[in-house]
């Protein structure tokens, strides 16, 4: 792939097993936070679905649609869009009410020094949502973050192990959890959380980053010795199809690859396709932020798209200078400090 519409058509394809899911959601889909990394491949995914099943079914993208010229890009691709700021109270109750919402709101980066706003986003907006669209099934997007740094060597945490977020974005998502449950459990509301780390494209990611530095000749960072990825066009599947598993006892997903990577080994598979030797800076600790989605899997399959196919995708991006998006993952961080 040599150009971004060539890597979204990619990530838009539906597989045979969301074409069959898709016919099952009744309803329109609504995704809210559309304007994100993944929100746009992610309404071109379910549309594409959609026309490809042959059925009748909106997707619709709320987004503040501030810059750029996504809102136009996705009607072309006929997603209806909706320009709302979700803290706004009028704006949010001015949405439709759809059957199915894909919740992909919040806030990360930029958390230190304006913990307020992060908090506003990921823990007391989750509740006007919930109340809003009490009467529709909710996916929404949660993070591993809000599971303590594990032993690599065991990688066991499950969906049934003890939350322990660190920091105070980490800590916003888990507060985003139980505000959600809460709503869930009073309104009988069907939901499902999206428990994901890390999702990948060509032009931002995990593997994004390791690459650049390695083609830059830059040193990487082997403290968070080990990490688990997913390539975004699965991730956006697994989202889609999740409508079908929310419930309301509330069901919490985790999302990611299978493997536990070494970055190590990332960048060694990388120095093998740029012909260049790896600079590594620290040694790999016993603990790190994983993810352990046996479950996704046994629900949805493994990922159709390997590690190393994205290796591979990714060392030609970059060697070919391919567009990167300015958005770090910062996976290193281990005080949970963005």
């Amino acid at each position: 792939m040599k150009t971004i519409e060539e890597l979204e058509n990619f990530m838009s394809e539906p597989s045979a097993q969301l074409l069959r899911d898709i016919a099952l959601i009744d309803g329109d889909i609504l995704i809210l936070g559309v304007g994100g990394k993944m929100g746009p491949t992610l309404a071109k995914l379910a549309k594409s679905a959609i026309d490809k099943a042959g059925i009748e079914k909106k997707v619709i993208g709320v987004s503040r649609f501030s810059s750029g010229d996504l809102k136009n890009e996705l009607e072309d691709y006929g997603i209806e869009t909706i320009a709302a700021d979700l803290l706004d109270e009028k704006s949010l109750q001015s949405l439709p009410d759809v059957k199915n919402v894909i919740y992909m709101a919040g806030n990360k980066f930029g958390t230190v020094g304006n913990e307020h706003f992060t908090w506003a986003m990921n823990a007391y907006l989750p509740g006007r949502i919930a109340e809003k669209f009490s009467k529709s099934r909710i996916v929404a997007f949660s993070t591993g973050n809000v599971y303590p740094l594990t032993k690599t060597v065991r990688n066991n945490c499950s969906e049934d192990s003890t939350v322990n977020p660190i920091g105070e974005y980490a800590q916003s998502c888990l507060g985003r959890e139980r505000v959600l449950t809460y709503f869930s459990h009073v309104n009988k509301t069907p939901m499902l959380l999206f428990r994901l780390n890390y999702a990948i494209d060509l032009r931002y990611g995990v593997l994004s980053e390791i690459a650049k530095n390695v083609y830059g000749e830059q040193a990487i960072d082997l403290t968070m010795g080990n990490v688990n990825v997913i390539w975004q066009g699965d991730a956006n599947e697994y989202a889609i199809r999740s409508l079908l598993h929310c419930n309301t006892s509330v069901k919490v997903l985790n999302v990611t690859g299978p493997e536990t990577l070494s970055i190590r080994w990332l960048a060694e598979e990388f120095g093998k396709r740029f012909g260049k030797v790896p600079i590594f800076a620290n040694e790999e600790q016993d603990f790190a932020l994983l993810n352990n989605a046996a479950n996704a899997h046994q629900l949805f399959g493994y990922p159709k798209v390997t590690i190393q196919q994205m290796v591979d995708m990714v060392a030609d991006w970059i060697s070919n200078d391919g567009d990167t998006l300015n958005k770090p993952t910062h996976f290193q961080e281990r005080e949970g400090a963005f």
